[in-house]
């Protein structure tokens, strides 16, 4: 069976396009405090790198800012002219030259890291606090689908629940479920509901909610809940698609069962559907034993149901 090429639509194409209309108009704007220095933009942008890195080959600068090695080359010697560069032979390779900058080239770049941060900051400052916090996510999430990826992500975390972070959960697992699985409204419906009474009678002493979190954004999260003084409940494990493959999911189940061992329940249980094959995977990884199956029509399909228990 062929599969239809995964191509961005039209409409897409022309929202990036508009996009990059706007930040480069916004680009210009924040940097027009840099005209009235002694340095062009593309001068001012090598500074900053230098400034901000260990020392770097040309051809590794060149590359990673995109800059032609001619006119980088003819850039560089201004620099060595005016004092401002310091070359020193890699250890790597004796051809090559580690290039960072004098304390005269630190000092001429003070001046223009103040202005920019300063435009930076008075931009900033007609937001709100939230307003500032959604564009710096919304920010690291562009740079994180559009970057070449040299870049290492930073280790997702682990934190409790707090405001929004359940409205969000219902909304995603729902979507999700959607698109994977083909099931309907009623199965969002049912997460909001399982979600909204665990925070209507949560415990602390007894249960817990576990969000992870990666640049900002919620990755995934589990819900470990009362059923009595013996047991408790694993409810609405999830891993959004881009964390999976992290081992993020069996993390999740490792800090119920570590959770549940620590407030002396002896069995922790819960209730799946067979097709959620990598979550069951998780759960017999984990020391679950399957011990009840039953079909059921659910979400608008038809499905087994499966309750998975663990003696603590």
């Amino acid at each position: 069976m062929s599969h239809m090429p995964n191509l961005p639509t039209d409409e897409q194409i022309e929202k990036v396009r508009s996009f990059n209309r706007f930040y480069t108009r916004q680009i210009g704007l924040l940097n027009e405090g840099l005209l009235e220095s002694a340095f062009s933009l593309t001068e001012a942008r090598v500074l900053y790198e230098l400034a901000h890195r260990d020392p770097v080959t040309a051809a590794d600068l060149g590359r990673e800012l995109g800059l032609d090695a001619g006119y980088l080359s003819r850039l560089l010697k201004r620099f060595d002219a005016k004092g401002l560069l310091r070359r020193s032979p890699s250890k790597d390779d004796r051809r090559q030259f580690l290039l960072s900058l004098t304390e005269k080239g630190l000092a001429a770049f003070a001046p223009l890291n103040q202005a920019s941060a300063i435009q930076v900051a008075a931009m900033l400052s007609e937001l709100s606090s939230g307003e500032r916090e959604q564009l710096v996510q919304s920010m690291a999430t562009v740079e994180r689908l559009i970057g070449d990826g040299s870049r290492s992500d930073p280790p997702y975390s682990l934190r409790p629940h707090r405001i929004g972070d359940i409205g969000w959960i219902a909304h995603r697992q729902g979507l999700l479920y959607a698109q994977e699985y083909g099931w309907d409204e009623t199965f969002e419906a049912l997460v909001a509901e399982i979600a909204a009474v665990f925070v209507k009678n949560f415990d602390p002493q007894w249960e817990r909610c576990w969000i992870a979190e990666r640049h900002g954004e919620i990755i995934g999260s589990v819900f470990l809940v009362r059923a009595s003084d013996q047991v408790a409940k694993l409810r609405l494990l999830y891993v959004e698609p881009s964390a999976r493959g992290l081992g993020l999911g069996r993390r999740l189940v490792d800090e119920c069962i570590s959770f549940a061992k620590a407030k002396g329940y002896k069995t922790l249980t819960l209730w799946t559907n067979d097709v959620l094959v990598a979550a069951c995977s998780i759960y017999r990884a984990a020391g679950f034993t399957l011990v009840k199956e039953e079909g059921h029509h659910s979400f608008g399909k038809d499905l087994v149901g499966q309750t998975w228990d663990l003696a603590l």
